[in-house]
C-alpha cells in the first residue's frame, strides 16, 4: 500500500471558485501520485445547515429550507464551467435522501436529524469537485465516505469501527486506483451499524484523513491550510509569532488537547500508532514546507500561547460542607457528559470542585445546573478567557494577565492554565 497520499483541504480552502482553481493547481503538482483527498464543507455552509434545521418544521421542509444553499453551490459550479444541469440533479438526490430517511424513521431525534442534514455540507463540496477536476483533465474519482468508514450510533460525535472501516478502505481502495488517480471524499461523517449517515464531532475532517491514513498506510498526511504551519501563537491575536519547522507527536497532542485549533484533537493517534508524518501546509504558499510532525520535534521549544474563549468557571459545592470526595465527583462528570458540555479544566479542594468549561449556551448550563441536583450549589464566572501557554516564561505570563484578573490557575511541569478576566468586568453569579 506504500506510496498513498493523504491531502485534507478544509472549508476555507474550497470557500469559493478561486479557491477551488487553486487546489487544482496544488493536486497538479503530485503528477501521478495516488492521492485520498479529503474535503469539508464549503466556507460556511456548515453554519447555514445549522440554521436550515432551526427553520425544519412540517410548512418547511428539508427540500424547501436548503434551496438557497442549493442555489449558492450551483452559483460556484456555474463560475467554473461546470454543467449546472449534472450537478442541480446530483444535489437534490442527496437532499431527497436525507429527507427520506428523517421521515422514514420511526422516532428521529435532534441530533440524528443534525447528522443527515449537516452531512450534505461535505457531499455537496466534494460532488462539485470532482466534476471540476475531471472536466479539467485530472482523473478523479468520488467516494461515499458512508461506503467505508463505519462508525456506531452515537449521532454528533460518532466513535469509529476501526477494524470494520480498515477492511472497507483496503477493500474499496485500491480498485478506485486502478483506474483514477485521485480519490474525492468527505471529512466529518461516516455510517452507523443502522445504516444512517453520522458526523464525528464539529472539525472532523482532519481526523477522517488520518484514519484513511492508519488504513492504507499512506507515506504522509497533508493538511493545507491558510497558515504556513503551527505557529506559537494565533496570527489574528499576537504580532511576531513563529512557524514551528518540526513537532512530536506528543507535542501535537498536548497542543490539540490544549485548544489549539491547527489540527483536530483525534488525528494523531492513528497516524503515530503507524509512524506516519503529517504536514501542516499552507495552500496560499504550496510551494514551501509546513510545519512536519513525526516521532522527531524539537529539543527546545518556543512558547507555545492557545487561548480559549467564552469560557465559563464554576465553583461547585456540597451545600452540607461534607467533603468532595468520589461518588460527588462521579455525579458531576456523569452529568457533563449527559450534558454534552466539554470540560477544559477542573480542580478540587477539600468542599468544592472548580472546572472550566466552554460555554454550552445557556439552556444547556440551566440544564448541567438542574442535573446537579439539589445538594450542590455554584458560583458561575461567565466571559473568561483560558490562556494555556507550553514551554512558558515568567516575562510571558506577567505580560498575557496585564489588567487581567486571574480566577484559575494551574499549572505543570510545561505548561501553565489561567482562566481571566479583564479587571474591570468582573461580574458573579450566584445559585444557591
Amino acid at each position: 500500500m506504500a506510496g498513498y497520499k493523504v491531502f485534507k483541504f478544509g472549508g476555507s480552502s474550497v470557500k469559493d471558485a478561486e479557491h477551488i482553481k487553486n487546489v487544482k493547481s496544488i493536486l497538479e503538482k503530485y503528477g501521478n501520485d495516488k492521492i485520498v483527498m479529503v474535503v469539508s464543507a464549503m466556507g460556511k455552509t456548515t453554519n447555514a445547515l445549522e440554521s436550515v434545521i432551526d427553520r425544519m418544521d412540517d410548512e418547511h421542509t428539508l427540500n424547501r429550507s436548503i434551496k438557497g444553499l442549493i442555489e449558492d453551490h450551483l452559483s460556484i459550479a456555474k463560475e467554473l464551467d461546470i454543467d449546472t444541469n449534472i450537478y442541480r440533479l446530483k444535489l437534490e438526490n442527496l437532499v431527497q435522501n436525507a429527507e427520506d430517511t428523517i421521515n422514514n424513521h420511526t422516532s428521529p431525534s435532534a441530533d440524528f436529524i443534525y447528522d443527515q442534514v449537516v452531512s450534505l455540507g461535505e457531499l455537496f463540496s466534494t460532488s462539485l469537485i470532482e466534476l471540476y477536476l475531471n472536466k479539467n483533465g485530472l482523473s478523479a474519482a468520488w467516494l461515499d465516505v458512508r461506503t467505508v468508514l463505519k462508525t456506531d450510533n452515537d449521532y454528533r460525535r460518532a466513535k469509529v469501527h476501526f477494524q470494520r472501516t480498515n477492511a472497507e478502505v483496503n477493500k474499496c481502495i485500491p480498485q478506485i486506483f486502478e483506474s483514477s488517480d485521485i480519490i474525492v471524499t468527505q471529512g466529518f461523517i461516516g455510517e452507523s451499524d443502522e445504516g444512517y449517515t453520522t458526523t464525528l464531532g464539529r472539525e472532523g475532517s482532519d481526523y477522517t484523513a488520518a484514519i484513511f491514513a492508519y488504513c492504507l498506510d499512506a507515506e504522509e498526511v497533508t493538511i493545507w491550510k491558510d497558515v504556513p504551519g503551527i505557529l506559537t501563537a494565533d496570527p489574528k491575536r499576537f504580532e511576531n509569532v513563529e512557524k514551528i519547522e518540526r513537532m512530536s507527536y506528543r507535542e501535537a497532542i498536548e497542543m490539540t488537547y490544549y485548544g489549539a485549533k491547527v489540527i483536530h484533537p483525534k488525528t494523531i493517534q492513528p497516524i503515530q500508532n503507524k509512524g506516519i508524518q503529517l504536514i501542516v501546509n499552507s495552500y496560499l504558499k504550496p510551494d514551501k514546507t509546513g510545519t512536519i510532525i513525526s516521532d522527531k520535534g524539537l529539543l527546545n521549544y518556543p512558547p507555545i500561547v492557545v487561548i480559549e474563549d467564552d469560557v465559563i468557571l464554576m465553583q461547585i459545592s456540597s451545600k452540607d460542607f461534607s467533603f468532595i470526595q468520589e461518588d460527588h465527583l462521579s455525579h458531576i462528570f456523569r452529568r457533563l457528559k449527559e450534558s454534552n458540555i466539554a470540560l477544559l479544566a477542573m480542580r478540587n479542594s477539600a468542599i468544592s470542585f472548580t472546572l472550566c468549561i466552554k460555554h454550552p449556551g445557556d439552556q444547556k448550563l440551566d440544564q448541567f445546573i438542574e442535573l446537579l441536583g439539589p445538594q450542590f450549589g455554584s458560583d458561575i464566572f461567565k466571559g473568561l478567557q483560558l490562556l494555556t501557554v507550553r514551554h512558558f516564561q515568567e516575562s510571558l505570563i506577567q505580560s498575557l494577565t496585564e489588567k487581567k484578573i486571574v480566577l484559575f490557575e494551574e499549572i505543570l511541569k510545561d505548561t501553565i492554565r489561567l482562566a481571566v478576566k479583564p479587571a474591570l468586568e468582573l461580574k458573579e453569579k450566584t445559585n444557591s
